[in-house]
C-alpha cells in the first residue's frame, strides 16, 4: 500500500514496515510469503534475494574477492570479511547488557546470552540432550554414531571434530605460537590465551544456574554442572564402561587401555599419557620445586610428596 506523506511512503500490510522504494517492498514481502524466485543452477538451492544466491554460488566456484589488506586472507563474502578484520583491529561493538562481555560478531553475542538466560534450543535426536549452539549438537551426535573422521597424520589417532586434531598435531610439532604479555607463558591456541589471561584479570564470565558459582570458560562450568549438581557421567569407556563426567577424564582413561602416550619429555625424550605427567617429569630435570610445606618451608617437586612429608608434621602432634 502506498501512504501520502512521508519519506517512506510504500508499507507493509501485514507487519507495518515502511520502505522509501517499491522493489524494497517487494523484497521484503517475500519475508512473509516465503518466495525464493533466485534459484542455484548447479544445486537447485533457492534464495529470496539475488546477493544470497551470488554468494552461494561461491561455495561452488570457489570463488573469493574479498581479501585482507593485512594478511591477504580472502573471502567469498564482504560480511565475512568485515568479522575478520576485527581479529586485527580488536573492535569488539557488541556487549553483553548483563555482564558487559564484548565480543566482535552479533552472533557470538547471542550465543553468549544463553549463558545467562539458559536457552538450549538445539536437540538431540537420538537422546534429548539438549545444547545451546547447533555446532556442539552436531559434535554430541557423533558420540553416538562413533564416527570419528579426522585422523593424525603422525600417530593415526581419530577425531570427532577438526579443531580437535589440529590441538592434537600441536602435541607432535610442539609448537606455541601464542603467549602471555602479561606473564610470557606460551600456549598452542588464541583461545588458550584467551582463557588464560583471564587468571590474569578475574574474569568469570560463565555463572552456573543452580549455586551461582562462576568460572572462567564454558567448559569447566559443565565440569562442575555434572560433577556437583547432576552427577550426569555422558561419557564412558567403549572397553571397559566405566563413565566420566568429564571428556578430558574418559579420554585420559581410555590410555590405561590403549597404552597411548602422546606427551614427551623435550629434554630426555620420555614418554607420558598425560600433560600433568611430562610436567611432573620436567621438574626432574629443571629442579622446579613449587610445593612447600606449611610448618618447616620445606619444598618438593610434586604435591603428592607434600602431602605424606605434612604427616610426618601430623604425626609428632599427636
Amino acid at each position: 500500500m502506498k501512504g501520502n506523506t512521508g519519506e517512506k511512503t510504500y508499507s507493509c500490510e501485514v507487519c507495518g514496515s515502511t520502505f522509501s522504494m517499491n522493489y524494497l517492498l517487494q523484497r521484503h514481502m517475500r519475508r512473509h510469503t516465503g518466495e525464493k524466485p533466485y534459484s542455484c543452477v548447479i544445486c537447485g538451492m533457492a534464495f529470496t534475494e539475488k546477493y544470497a544466491l551470488n554468494r552461494h554460488v561461491r561455495t561452488h566456484t570457489g570463488e573469493k574477492p574479498y581479501s585482507c589488506e593485512v594478511c591477504d586472507l580472502a573471502f567469498s563474502d564482504k560480511s565475512a570479511l568485515k568479522r575478520h578484520v576485527r581479529t586485527h583491529t580488536g573492535e569488539k561493538p557488541y556487549s553483553c547488557e548483563k555482564c558487559g562481555f564484548a565480543v566482535s560478531h552479533s552472533s557470538t553475542l547471542k550465543i553468549h546470552m544463553r549463558t545467562h538466560t539458559g536457552e538450549k534450543p538445539y536437540s538431540c535426536e537420538v537422546c534429548g540432550l539438549a545444547f545451546s549452539q547447533i555446532s556442539i549438537m552436531k559434535n554430541h551426535m557423533q558420540t553416538h554414531t562413533g564416527e570419528k573422521p579426522f585422523h593424525c597424520e603422525v600417530c593415526g589417532l581419530a577425531f570427532l571434530r577438526k579443531a580437535s586434531l589440529q590441538s592434537h598435531v600441536l602435541i607432535h610439532t610442539g609448537e606455541k605460537p601464542y603467549s602471555c604479555d602479561e606473564c610470557g607463558l606460551a600456549v598452542s591456541h588464541s583461545f588458550s590465551l584467551k582463557i588464560h589471561m583471564r587468571t590474569h584479570t578475574g574474569e568469570k564470565p560463565y555463572s552456573c544456574e543452580v549455586c551461582g558459582s562462576t568460572f572462567s570458560n564454558s567448559s569447566n562450568m559443565r565440569k562442575h554442572l555434572r560433577r556437583i549438581h547432576t552427577g550426569e557421567k555422558p561419557f564412558s569407556c567403549e572397553v571397559c564402561g566405566f563413565a566420566f563426567s568429564s571428556k578430558y577424564d574418559a579420554t585420559k582413561h581410555m590410555r590405561t587401555h590403549t597404552g597411548e602416550k602422546p606427551y614427551s619429555c623435550q629434554v630426555c625424550g620420555s614418554a607420558f599419557s598425560n600433560s600433568s605427567g611430562v610436567k611432573r617429569h620436567l621438574r626432574t630435570h629443571t629442579g622446579d620445586k613449587p610445593y612447600t610445606c606449611d610448618f618447616c618451608g620445606l619444598a618438593f617437586s610434586n604435591n603428592i610428596s607434600k602431602k605424606k612429608h605434612m604427616q610426618t608434621h601430623t604425626t609428632e602432634r599427636l
